[in-house]
């Protein structure tokens, strides 16, 4: 399984098909949040129709609330949801734990990892963790050298094969906690993305594009 992975457009999708063309033939996407700019929701919604299908989806920080309404009324929603797609697990978790600019969808890591928790309960097999945070001290660092990613998102990291991100633009890249991938596929909005594929036993790898 082959799969584009996205984040963080914030209203500018004009480099959405060169981003396409870059990864090729893909089986899907996700996208990890941040698909506009506080708003307003319609935006996305054209986002969406661009995007290989299957989509699974999940609000960035940046997203108002209501985004998530979107979502699944276009049956992409993956926020605090999980969909099985060839024998693989998909989680996910949107927004972001808290941030100092008190942005429209944040989250207490209580919150983040009980969802986590909640919806890896019964998962047998593979699974992929789609969230919008990184997890804390992987691909999370600012200017400063300082990292802000999800500690809940980092203590929930080793039960995945692969954590798909984005967030702190500056921190593109691809890391690992043990086992466990972790790609943040950097901004949509300058032409950054990232393919994800999965073999049949369940491993993982990924290329920045």
């Amino acid at each position: 399984m082959r799969l584009l992975a996205v984040s963080d457009f914030h209203n500018t999708f004009d480099r959405l098909p060169a981003i396409m063309a870059k990864a090729g033939k893909v089986d899907g996407t996700l996208l990890a949040g941040d698909l506009t700019q506080f708003g307003p929701t319609e935006e996305a919604s054209m986002l969406l129709k661009m995007l290989p299908r299957p989509v699974l989806a999940v609000p960035g920080n940046c997203d108002p609330k209501d985004l998530v309404d979107l979502l699944r009324a276009e049956n992409v929603n993956l926020h605090e949801a999980k969909k099985v797609l060839n024998g693989v697990t998909f989680i996910g978790i949107g927004g972001s734990n808290h941030t100092p600019f008190n942005t429209p969808f944040e989250l207490s890591e209580d919150q983040i990892k009980s969802t986590i928790e909640r919806l890896l309960h019964g998962v047998t097999g593979p699974a992929v963790l789609l969230s919008h945070a990184p997890p804390q001290g992987h691909v999370d660092e600012i200017l400063g050298g300082i990292h802000v990613g999800s500690k809940s998102v980092a203590e929930m990291a080793p039960k995945f094969i692969a954590v798909v991100c984005g967030h702190i633009h500056e921190a593109r890249g691809i890391s690992r906690i043990g086992s466990t991938l972790v790609v943040n596929a950097g901004e949509a909005s300058r032409g950054y993305g990232a393919v994800l594929e999965i073999d049949s036993k369940g491993h993982a790898k990924a290329e920045l594009i």
